[in-house]
């Protein structure tokens, strides 16, 4: 009995563990034409896309200059994000899902936050 509430209490305490570092990430919110909004967490190596309240860990993949692409390839979604605006796609189903999206800071002239530390984003 002592080892299965040992067992339960250790579980319990990894996923409190697991929400607490989910709720200290910083979540950016995109607006996108059509109305159409997405946010994402993380780091620019691994983005948490929240897309229509379904929530999907994108690893980064290689991509052009000047851009970051983001993908899961199980949900088949892809994000690709420029210096002015980001596109996201279900490659899957081979639809664009949201076009010309910021953030807030983007708006007002800035790099997208993805753009942190990311090559070759960093200034010289």
């Amino acid at each position: 009995m002592k080892k299965n509430l040992l067992t339960i209490s250790v579980v319990i305490a990894g996923l409190l563990g697991a929400a607490n570092v989910s709720a200290n990430e910083e979540v950016f919110t995109w607006t996108c034409q059509e109305s159409k909004q997405f946010k994402t967490a993380g780091t620019t190596e691994k983005v948490r896309l929240t897309w229509e309240s379904k929530t999907y860990d994108l690893d980064r993949q290689t991509s052009l200059p000047g851009s970051l692409r983001y993908k899961n390839t199980n949900s088949g979604f892809d994000l690709v994000v420029l210096g002015n605006k980001a596109m996201l796609f279900n490659i899957k189903a081979g639809v664009r899902l949201a076009d010309f999206c910021q953030t807030a800071e983007m708006k007002s002239g800035k790099l997208p936050h993805l753009f942190a530390g990311a090559e070759p984003f960093v200034a010289n």
